[in-house]
Formats: structure tokens, C-alpha cells, sequence
């Protein structure tokens, strides 16, 4: 059986104990009821900054998106006028990745 990750529980123990100083800069993002791969992406930038720059490639496969995640990205694309190769810079995804 899988279990579900509570990303809010998670990031919010990793603020309050070891960067309680970002804690404003994240509030935002931590009152969401429900937090979507994206919004963990944008707290691992704000938390950890350098390191989130040098793990990206590693975490980039790692990575997975729910039906409503792509169709938030995909809205991005339409709401931006992005084309195919400037949605997959911009979230850092292959261009096969989002033609698929």
C-alpha cells in the first residue's frame, strides 16, 4: 500500500527546526490546504537556495506530476504564451517530457 508524503508536515518541521529564520518567507505557500509538486519545488528553493542549485540535476528524475499538476503547468504555458522549449526551461523539464 502507498502511503501519501505530508509535504506541509515535512517542510514545516525542517523550518521550525533548523531554519526557523525563512519561516515568513515560506508562510505563503504553507497556508495552502493542499501542496503540489510545484509549491515543493518553490519551498526547496527558498529553504535551502545553494543547495537546492546544486542537487537539481539528480532531483530531476526523481520527479512526478499528478493529472492536476499538469494541467496547472500546461495552463502556465497558455496563460504565459510559452512555447514548448521556454515551459520546459522555465520548470526545468525536458522538451520530450512536455510534448508528451
Amino acid at each position: 500500500m502507498k502511503t501519501k508524503v505530508n509535504y506541509k508536515t515535512l517542510y514545516t518541521d525542517i523550518i521550525n527546526d533548523h531554519y526557523p529564520s525563512k519561516k515568513s518567507v515560506c508562510q505563503e505557500i504553507l497556508n495552502k490546504k493542499t501542496l503540489f509538486i510545484l509549491d515543493t519545488i518553490e519551498l526547496n528553493k527558498l529553504i535551502f537556495e545553494d543547495e537546492h542549485n546544486k542537487n537539481i540535476e539528480v532531483n530531476q528524475k526523481f520527479k512526478s506530476y499528478s493529472k492536476k499538476e499538469i494541467l496547472l503547468i500546461l495552463d502556465y504555458q497558455k496563460t504565459h504564451n510559452l512555447n514548448n522549449s521556454q515551459l520546459a526551461n522555465h520548470f526545468k523539464l525536458s522538451r520530450n517530457t512536455v510534448a508528451k
